[in-house]
């Protein structure tokens, strides 16, 4: 084995290399973990070993392996072809695998979520490809005799034009993996890109098409047992006491186990465990928040908006133009708590063995916080725990959360057995996790000529943040700033604007939610510059856009859309079109939504979309999270609503939790703008203006504005 030499290098860069004389040529790199990328808390670490890597063997096989998590997003196809754009291979020529999944080795945690894998990987999975390829470059020209530049590559294979001689990748790895590793290797000019913005078909959908993919729901480990749990009905409520003499008496059902979240019932099978429950008894402390209302949050939310807030934005003077601005406008705006909803519910098998180590497998976005969850939950050091990542059935951040891991862990201690334990959509709706309601409250001033002097906006939501402790929001001097992102960063050329939050204190539980915080200040703040356009007598899209002139990618992506959409032409009778703009996760997006009412019900008939996500990828993958995101948005702008009632989650699953369904669904129609910037996220930048664009369709239609989501019935009378 010959190790090639370890470079101080930046740290989204290269880290280590290892050849194997003979063998091949194996390079490894490190990606930033989403926390870096976003700032969550937490003191930084120091580098720690590769965690993907880069192999080239000597038949000339080339392997990339990548160790983010696919959920749908289309990551197992993005991340590679940017390896092999660089490296200078054909695609045909790739395979994929997971790495190897060691979330210890990473102590800054390997978790997919936040719009971030493509983002955070774009630097260091270029650098391995170009480093390869230099090297590649250099160990032929080396056998050649001849000078490195002379040399130019192309589908895995060296070529020197002025001696006519050519020699594929295979035949050099030997060599290339005894020579050093180029610390700034050039990179390609993106009009040589073969790979990069071609649309390459999913490497992960054959095996969801034939149904060889096994998901979480499905894993069977040899000798294991399936469990559901009885947890609280109302969250904080504690156990005082169980029967389970009922249950164990139902076939099938192994055991009864309590642990720390409630009453496990462990069976042979889902059905007799299911079975079981039923006849469990179980009395519960409810706690503080037996008497909670969707009333009773709604008042306090209105409450507090009155009281004192935390700054997040403050430029210029808001009190002083709004007292001498020619009109003044008021509006309040509000969103509920949301379920994410996945397809599959959660579920997780683990296995906390006689010898004090233990296995987990868990569809999950975040391996290394599962692991050491199940350290936790098993009493076992973290390099006890194997995680096993499974294929996830949709995440939208809910996979993030660990719960479920931790139920499955104490479940499998307790009985000492292999438990895949799992919940219903019942269990997931009502005792799960969930993007926070929320309450906008916003004043503006115009001045003579309708243009905005004035912006002020109060955002009143529970803090995700805060759940990890008071210091998390003190050391932001009090701003979530999830709960405000979207608004602080308000784009509009506006000369007074004042952004504040007040934090809602109430242990409902939260996580991060599709696009998170801008999932809700997207719609409100799109909505209210739409009311302000209106006021002025303006078109809504020409009013946007002078608003932007300094804002070149948002401006971009407005009027991109409004052209696409052929703005101000005349529509079919019965008809009206909305527009809006947003950028989030690094993304520039312009949406307008045409819309008709039918006796009372909302049809959206099609939704324009413009897309600036910088560099281009994979077209189709762009598309497909355009549509994704516009059905999970629909979803929630119609029908998507948790109501609490004597302190329970009222719905329970698709048939009162609405989502969107095929007859729903509009045309989409995506328009990628072509960047050389570096890439954006894609997975949620299509959420947030949709329900914008929605509503301000509606008032076009219907001269009525929706302020409150989900629009439900609110259209019943028009």
């Amino acid at each position: 084995m010959t190790t090639g030499e370890k470079r101080g290098v930046s740290r989204r860069a290269f880290l280590a290399t290892t050849g194997i004389a003979g063998v091949g040529l194996v390079l490894g790199f490190r990606l930033p973990g989403v926390r870096e990328l976003v700032g969550w808390g937490g003191e930084a670490a120091s580098p720690f070993g590769p965690n993907a890597w880069l192999s080239i063997m000597a038949d000339g096989r080339v392997t990339i392996m990548v160790d983010e998590m696919e959920m749908g997003q289309g990551v197992m196809t993005a991340m590679p072809m940017i390896v092999a754009e660089e490296l200078d291979v054909a695609w045909e020529a790739v395979s994929i695998e997971y790495g190897p999944l060691d979330p210890s080795s990473w102590p800054r945690g390997i978790s997919t979520g936040g719009s971030t894998s493509t983002r955070t990987g774009w630097d260091p999975l270029r650098t391995v490809g170009a480093q390869a390829r230099e090297m590649l470059k250099e160990a032929a020209a080396q056998q050649w005799e001849v000078s490195a530049a002379e040399c130019t590559t192309r589908d895995g294979t060296v070529f020197h034009a002025a001696s006519s001689r050519e020699v594929g990748y295979g035949d050099l790895v030997e060599l290339a993996a005894t020579l050093p590793v180029p610390e700034e290797p050039p990179f390609k000019d993106p009009s040589e890109y073969r790979i990069l913005g071609r649309r390459i078909p999913r490497v992960d959908t054959p095996a969801k098409v034939d149904g060889s993919k096994v998901f979480g729901y499905d894993l069977k480990v040899p000798g294991g047992r399936v469990a559901v749990l009885e947890r609280s009905p109302v969250f904080g409520g504690t156990l005082t006491g169980y029967d389970g003499a009922g249950a164990e008496a139902s076939p099938g059902v192994r055991s009864v186990v309590q642990i720390s979240n409630g009453v496990a019932v462990v069976a042979d099978d889902t059905w007799s465990a299911l079975k079981g429950r039923e006849q469990l008894s179980t009395e519960w402390d409810e706690g503080a928040l037996a008497s909670l209302s969707t009333e009773s949050l709604d008042a306090r939310l209105r409450e507090l908006a009155e009281g004192e807030a935390a700054e997040a934005r403050s430029d210029g003077n808001v009190a002083g133009a709004l007292s001498g601005a020619a009109q003044r406008l008021e509006a309040e705006y509000q969103v509920p708590y949301l379920a994410h909803a996945t397809m599959e519910p959660m579920n997780c098998t683990a296995w906390v063995k006689d010898d004090g180590t233990v296995e987990v497998w868990a569809p999950t976005q975040a391996a290394t916080a599962s692991q050491q969850t199940a350290a936790e939950a098993a009493g076992v050091a973290v390099d006890r725990v194997t995680i096993h990542s499974i294929p996830m059935g949709g995440g939208f951040g809910r996979r993030s959360h660990t719960d479920f891991v931790r139920e499955a862990v104490e479940v499998s201690k307790a009985v000492g057995e292999p438990v895949k334990l799992m919940w219903t959509r019942e269990d997931d709706m009502r005792g799960g996790q969930y993007r926070p309601t929320a309450l906008h409250r916003f004043r503006a001033g115009l001045g003579s000529d309708g243009m905005p002097v004035a912006w002020e906006h109060r955002v009143v939501a529970p803090s995700i943040f805060y759940q990890f402790g008071p210091g998390a929001l003190d050391r932001a001097n009090g701003v979530d700033g999830d709960a405000v992102s979207g608004a602080r960063q308000l784009p509009y050329e506006i000369p007074n604007v004042h952004v504040d939050y007040v934090r809602l204190d109430v242990e409902v539980p939260l996580w991060f939610w599709r696009s998170v915080g801008h999932s809700h200040n997207g719609f409100t703040t799109e909505a209210f510059i739409d009311e302000l356009a209106h006021a002025a007598g303006a078109d809504p899209m020409e009013y946007r856009a002078r608003l932007l002139q300094d804002h070149a990618r948002n401006l971009g992506a407005l009027e991109r859309v409004a052209e696409a959409a052929n703005w101000g032409s005349t529509l079919p009778e019965g008809m009206a079109r909305g527009i809006a703009v947003h950028e989030s996760f690094g993304t520039f997006i312009g949406q307008v939504v045409e819309v008709s009412m039918d006796r009372g019900r909302l049809k959206v008939h099609k939704v324009y979309v413009a897309v600036d996500c910088g560099q281009t990828i994979n077209p189709d993958t762009i598309e497909a999270q355009m549509d994704s995101n516009v059905a999970y948005g629909l979803s929630a702008a119609l029908w998507g609503k948790l109501d609490f009632a004597k302190g329970r989650v009222v719905q329970s699953n698709f048939h009162d939790y609405n989502v969107v369904r095929m007859g729903d669904m509009p045309k989409v129609e995506t328009h990628i703008i072509q960047s050389s910037e570096r890439p954006g996220g894609i997975g949620e930048p299509g959420l947030p203006p949709f329900a914008g664009a929605l509503t301000n369709a509606v008032f076009a239609l219907t001269g009525k504005r929706i302020r409150q989501l989900p629009i439900g019935e609110q259209l019943a009378d028009v």
